[in-house]
């Protein structure tokens, strides 16, 4: 399930799907932990994070949980409104801008991380912004939630039906290898990988729910035509399912510092 940041597209505008962000699985909190804990940056001092690309908060909010406050830039009205919103008891400062230009000042922060956005965004200028905003020694983290298709019968089955409909479905770049761009990049060194699977449940309404936060390709839910296939292809999707459903995902994480 996918999502909003760059200023080269409009396609990655997300207002309509921003109310139903609340139904995806967050990132696995092992994940989550190994990596803060691999980054070291201090929680006592804030404004020390940089989530991009914060969509309507889920990121941001595990690390407010850990202790942090983060900087959460989002591009998206309506997304940046509702994290916002989630985040109205701390500290966290939410700001408009994209991962290519964040708006935050040369070497102001220690780590420069992206949930479920790296792909949406010219990755190359992405990493020059990156580099300028980071602190020396600092670090850029992208990471996504991927659909365990191969472990989990649940998922294959629901990308059986996704294949019935549409036979060239695939995630897109955001299922891709990130370690190439990366170590293709100037401004970065030494690239790592970490990753963990982890099962969750939920309501079979709750799980239908989550794929209206999908935008891509195959439907658009703008129009009249584009709602009537998603409501075909859920139909078909909701016939294979149990309730409640037990999903297996792997939050992988590619994590590289500063030349």
């Amino acid at each position: 399930m996918e999502k909003t940041l760059s200023t080269h597209a409009s396609d990655w505008d997300y207002s309509e799907q921003a109310p139903y962000y609340q139904y995806r699985p967050n990132y696995s909190p092992l994940a989550i932990d190994t990596l803060l804990e691999k980054l070291a940056v201090p929680r006592d001092e804030g404004f020390l994070i940089a989530d991009v690309g914060a969509g309507t908060g889920n990121l941001t909010i595990m690390l407010e949980e850990r202790g942090y406050t983060p900087i959460a830039i989002e591009p998206n009205d309506a997304m940046r409104e509702i994290g916002i919103q989630r985040s109205a008891s701390k500290p966290t400062r939410w700001q408009a801008g994209t991962g290519e230009a964040t708006g935050l000042p040369d070497k102001s922060v220690q780590a420069y991380l992206m949930g479920s956005s790296f792909n949406t965004t010219e990755r190359d200028t992405t990493l020059k912004e990156a580099h300028r905003v980071l602190a020396d020694g600092g670090w850029f983290a992208c990471m996504w939630n991927h659909r365990s298709l191969e472990e989990d019968e649940i998922q294959s089955k629901t990308q059986a039906v996704l294949k019935s409909f549409f036979p060239d479905y695939t995630g897109g770049s955001r299922r891709e290898d990130q370690r190439p761009i990366l170590e293709a990049s100037p401004y970065f060194s030494d690239v790592h990988y970490l990753e963990d699977s982890f099962t969750v449940q939920q309501t079979k309404e709750h799980y239908l729910l989550a794929w209206r936060s999908v935008r891509n390709q195959f439907w658009d839910l703008r129009s009249d035509e584009g709602k009537a296939l998603f409501e075909q292809v859920m139909a078909k999707m909701s016939e294979v399912l149990p309730d409640p459903v037990p999903l297996t995902y792997t939050t992988r994480i590619w994590y590289t510092q500063k030349s």
